[in-house]
């Protein structure tokens, strides 16, 4: 039986393709450093682990859940917003809970746009975003987002076209795959933009735990006015390493809110109610945890940026996110130096290109291993021969 044309229609999944390569060399026998993964290394909290054990054990939690989400949990992402960034958030008609930020990142377009509507991405940005654009049968343009603007889209290098057309727009900072940040100034600025040309906004703040050199990362809802004109989706996967837990929620204007909700109520019956109280542990409970991740994570990205400078690679420092967005020597593209350093190196990145146009010429690499092994990562890049041997002075 075909697939429909619906499925034919979608993106190849790029994750999944570089997934089947790494897999491939591994089955070779050899010893692969995989920097490509988005996967956090390292094992849930174990307070959060244990309130899943008892909410397990607990017979209402065999039953069916609450279609839009236990009670607790959308009172703890509400108290959550109020503690770390001031946000007022109505737990009754302002969350939706989710089966993972990406269910309702690609769900959202089906439910307030209309087929032949447009939205706007960026570019390089996470490429399911594109998977919810064709399901929803809707146009997009993108936003480059570039070195030279701090890795932030330039709203007036945008046309008038494209700004009137668009009824939606996607952001995600600390960002996927650059690292960059965006601080309030750009958000009040994003508010103001949205209001003018009537979009709505999304926010993605899966990585909103983690900013590097004393630098918090901004909730794009502490603009004044965000929340009439949008939302924010926040994931527990890189907070509290919980990535197969499948939890996560978004937070914001009640209108989408509602509409994100109508539509689960129709794909899904909510979560199984012992991941949600275990969600619960982790929004409400002791976030010390969170703190050690971020200083393990700021760590390994000042191993590698020392060690990349050491064996002259000129590269820039991420100040956020658990990525590094990596310039690719001269003579290369993205992908034919990601091919290089998996064959010749048995090291894996991410080719910038996957992750659209504007990619191209970068390789991401995930802070997702220890400092020894990345240390012995750069060592075998460095033993290609490709960059010069004379060590670049850190800024």
């Amino acid at each position: 039986m075909k697939q429909s044309t619906k499925l034919q229609q979608l993106p190849t999944q790029f994750f999944a393709a570089l997934a089947q390569k790494v897999s491939a060399a591994i089955a070779e026998g050899r010893d692969i450093i995989n920097l490509g993964q988005g996967n956090p290394d390292r094992p849930t909290p174990p307070h959060i682990i244990k309130a899943l054990q008892s909410a397990a054990e607990d017979p209402i939690s065999h039953k069916y859940p609450p279609f839009q989400g236990v009670q607790e949990l959308r009172e703890a992402a509400a108290n959550f917003y109020k503690r770390e960034y001031n946000v007022d958030i109505d737990p009754t008609t302002e969350v939706a809970i989710l089966g993972g930020a990406k269910v309702g990142l690609v769900e959202l377009p089906m439910a307030i746009l209309n087929p032949g509507d447009y939205m706007l991405l960026p570019d390089p940005g996470y490429p399911d975003y594109l998977s919810g654009a064709v399901l929803a049968d809707v146009h997009f343009d993108t936003m480059p987002l570039v070195d030279k603007n701090e890795f932030l889209p330039d709203y007036d290098a945008l046309s008038d076209e494209v700004k009137n057309r668009a009824k939606l727009m996607y952001l995600n900072y600390p960002n996927n795959p650059t690292g960059g940040t965006a601080n309030l100034a750009f958000f009040e600025e994003t508010v103001q933009f949205a209001k003018d040309h009537d979009i709505a906004i999304v926010h993605d703040f899966a990585y909103g735990a983690l900013g590097f050199d004393g630098e918090r990362p901004v909730s794009f809802l502490q603009a004044e006015g965000a929340k009439d004109v949008g939302i924010e989706f926040y994931t527990l996967s890189k907070t509290y390493n919980m990535a197969g837990w499948r939890v996560g929620f978004a937070v914001g204007n009640a209108d989408i809110i509602a509409a994100i909700n109508l539509i689960q109520d129709h794909l899904f019956c909510s979560l199984f109610p012992a991941v949600q109280h275990a969600a619960v542990a982790a929004l409400d409970g002791d976030q010390a945890c969170v703190e050690e991740q971020r200083a393990i994570y700021e760590s390994r990205r000042n191993v590698l940026i020392e060690e990349a400078h050491r064996i002259g690679w000129n590269v820039e420092a991420p100040k956020g996110s658990f990525f590094a967005w990596l310039k690719v020597p001269d003579g290369y593209t993205s992908e034919e130096f990601a091919d290089l350093l998996l064959e010749k190196a048995n090291v894996a990145v991410a080719a910038g290109n996957g992750f659209g146009e504007f990619g191209e010429g970068y390789v991401r690499v995930g802070l997702l291993v220890n400092e020894e092994r990345m240390k012995e990562a750069i060592g075998r890049i460095e033993r290609l021969g490709i960059f010069k041997t004379e060590s670049i002075s850190v800024k």
